[in-house]
């Protein structure tokens, strides 16, 4: 029983581990690599995944620098 209890302690470290930390991190380098070039479908997946993991995308802000491209005068 108690095993049991351990292993699904440890199951819900790791995910909300994933959910606050890694998964965040992955959508936060999606967004800088796409966001100039994306579709509007595109941006509203990425409108999604800023909503859907809005809590990690918030404990990494601190952390982030992501400032907009120089533009190109021609």
């Amino acid at each position: 029983m108690r095993q049991r209890i351990m292993v699904v302690a440890l199951l819900y470290l790791i995910l909300a581990g994933a959910y606050l930390l890694v998964v965040p991190m992955i959508v936060l380098l999606y967004l800088k690599l796409r966001w100039y070039s994306a579709s509007s479908v595109e941006r509203a997946f990425m409108y999604f995944l800023v909503f859907f993991f809005f809590p990690g995308l918030l404990l990494l802000s601190p952390l982030t620098n992501i400032r907009p491209r120089r533009r190109q005068i021609v």
